[in-house]
């Protein structure tokens, strides 16, 4: 690590505008600026890292705690209840915890996904909309270009229908929902899994 690293000292709103955009600690995130040398994205992409080995490692670990929360929209006529376990009564009662219950809820009225994730989606209907957008692909692509277009086009369905794939409507800084459900996992220290939802919208 270079002396610029070492020595360099991130002002407050640089913490903070990076706590924001990825939910880890004051610390973590100064910590990470120090590392990087100030570089935002850098540090971004470093304490994104970390969440992910940090919920790698409790992924495992049983969730049978929670909530279940509710966001309603436009005057009653969009609501959302999503179930969101985590391992313990004591972080299900934490108010970091019940926020991100709360985002969930929101995301799901305002982006409307299909699925928690994709292991969650039928076979059939993947292979469907694979079968969909290969029909799409001009004719006389070579079989790799082809496969390529239609991987890209399968991830941004996947982005559009999968709640953890969907960039979280809060943020500025495209981070996902699974992103922030990382986040938060890595700061209370346990699994954090959105079991169910459902979306609810006056006369569907």
């Amino acid at each position: 690590m270079s002396t610029s690293q070492t020595s360099y000292k991130p002002s407050a709103e640089e913490v903070k505008n990076l706590r924001e955009a990825t939910q880890a600690g004051m610390i973590e995130c100064r910590n990470a600026l120090v590392e990087t040398g100030g570089d935002f994205e850098k540090a971004k992409a470093k304490l994104a890292a970390a969440g992910a080995e940090k919920l790698a490692k409790k992924a495992e670990r049983a969730a049978n705690q929670g909530l279940v929360e509710s966001y309603v929209h436009a005057g009653g006529k969009i609501a959302s209840l999503v179930e969101v376990n985590c391992e313990t009564d004591f972080v299900a009662r934490s108010e970091k915890f019940a926020g991100l219950a709360r985002d969930i809820a929101m995301q799901i009225v305002a982006m409307n996904p299909l699925y928690v994730d994709r292991s969650s989606i039928p076979e059939d209907v993947i292979a469907a909309k694979k079968a969909e957008f290969e029909s799409q692909v001009p004719a006389g692509k070579p079989a790799d270009v082809k496969e390529k277009i239609v991987s890209g086009k399968l991830e941004k369905w996947f982005a559009d229908v999968c709640l953890v794939d969907q960039a979280f409507v809060k943020s500025d800084s495209g981070q996902t929902v699974g992103e922030l459900i990382a986040a938060v996992a890595g700061v209370l220290g346990e699994n954090i899994k959105v079991k169910r939802f459902a979306r609810f919208a006056l006369g569907e």
